[in-house]
């Protein structure tokens, strides 16, 4: 392989927020950390490239984005997703998360009810409780050993007034790719009674060999007219530090009221790095992912062999998509405090702990799976020999 994803890189004492935190938010300086999306690989090197060649300029000022850094987006559309999208539908964010919560401002009332499939990312609850909305919950169906919408129930939220939806596609933490029959469904009713839909595709480019993702909002012109889509390349080329994501938004109202947020909060203005780093990464890191998304699928199969093999108790959801790994620990008769006594304190191994991607999470833990594959092999290790041990003294 031309990139070296098995290469091991030191990240402590970087100010990383995933490996310099240990002993605050687990207790244990030692723990092995596998939780937070991102990833323990380089960027792509022309990703390096241009963000040094930005940084020589020597002066820091004000910025804007360039025609060129569009045009780029709407490029790595067309070739990967066959979803044509025009440049003024585009609008730079800070964060996929900021996006979610200024949609969930704009487009509902006080005391409204948004709709969300859980088990989901746990923020989507925050941006709603936080803004004075209701949670609507419409839990995922678990068949066949994958999720499924429910939208018989779905429709009844609907009937009952809830006007917008935070869409998770590809699904976090199932890693569930939703097909195209899935979202035309969804896409119909929401059509029917008039909900809005902020649709969270972050790991869009992240679909596994032989599952292809759908942008939702190119199913149809009617489903585009009510979509506002959050986008990123920071999940894709691991640039989450640079703080930096879009909304792409075919309905001139829709972008109209986001845009005028964005810029009542003054956060309308062009990160210095940012555009530089997406547009080589859309431009020139295509055999970069596709390198990276074959890594990960030789991860998924090691870690879903190791624990068929040293921990049959856990149950594995086979993802489609995403570098995350959703696991059923049920069986092993812990509650949330045990799987963590299990995970930081036995094991000395972070994985995200289920239930705050909702109440249908519960004895669940999610595994980020971008990492070198010794450092998933160490973490599963520990983990599955602490199980053991702990399990059967408990």
């Amino acid at each position: 392989m031309k990139y070296d994803f098995d290469r091991v890189i030191d990240r402590s004492n970087t100010r990383s927020y995933k490996w310099d935190q240990s002993e605050k938010l687990f207790g244990n300086k030692n723990v092995l950390p596998l939780w937070v999306a991102d990833m323990d690989f380089e960027s792509p090197p022309a990703v390096q490239e241009a963000l040094l060649r930005r940084v020589r300029s020597g002066i820091y000022g004000y910025s804007v984005t360039s025609e060129s850094y569009r045009q780029a987006i709407v490029h790595w559309f067309r070739r990967r997703h066959d979803w044509e999208i025009k440049p003024e539908w585009i609008t730079d964010s800070p964060g996929i998360v900021t996006s979610l919560s200024l949609s969930v401002e704009l487009f509902t009332q006080p005391g409204d009810q948004v709709i969300v499939q859980t088990p989901v990312y746990y923020p989507f609850y925050d941006v709603i409780l936080m803004n004075n909305r209701k949670v609507a919950e419409n839990p995922l169906i678990l068949k066949n050993g994958r999720y499924e919408m429910d939208y018989a129930q779905l429709e009844e939220l609907m009937k009952g007034g809830a006007k917008l939806l935070l869409l998770c596609n590809p699904h976090n933490p199932g890693g569930r790719v939703w097909g195209r029959e899935d979202l035309q469904r969804l896409g119909d009713l929401c059509v029917q009674y008039g909900v809005t839909v902020i649709s969270d595709e972050i790991h869009c480019d992240l679909a596994l060999p032989g599952h292809k993702h759908i942008p939702f909002a190119s199913l149809s012109e009617e489903i585009a007219d009510i979509t506002l889509t959050t986008l990123a390349a920071t999940k894709t080329f691991n640039l989450p530090g640079l703080q930096t994501s879009y909304i792409v938004a075919k309905n001139p109202q829709l972008k109209r009221r986001f845009d005028l947020k964005l810029k009542t909060l003054s956060l309308h203005m062009a990160h210095f790095l940012a555009p530089e780093a997406v547009e080589a990464a859309y431009n020139e890191g295509e055999e970069w992912l596709d390198g990276l998304v074959q890594y990960i699928a030789g991860n998924v199969e090691y870690a879903i062999s190791y624990l068929e093999e040293q921990l049959p108790q856990v149950k594995v959801m086979r993802p489609e998509g995403t570098y995350l790994l959703w696991l059923d620990c049920r069986e092993l008769g812990l509650d949330i405090d045990g799987l963590k006594r299990l995970m930081f304190q036995e094991a000395e191994v972070a994985f995200s702990e289920g239930s705050v991607f909702g109440t249908e999470g519960r004895g669940r833990l999610r595994i980020n799976l971008a990492c070198p594959r010794s450092l998933l092999a160490e973490g599963l290790q520990r983990f599955c020999r602490a199980a053991a041990a702990y399990t059967a003294v408990k």
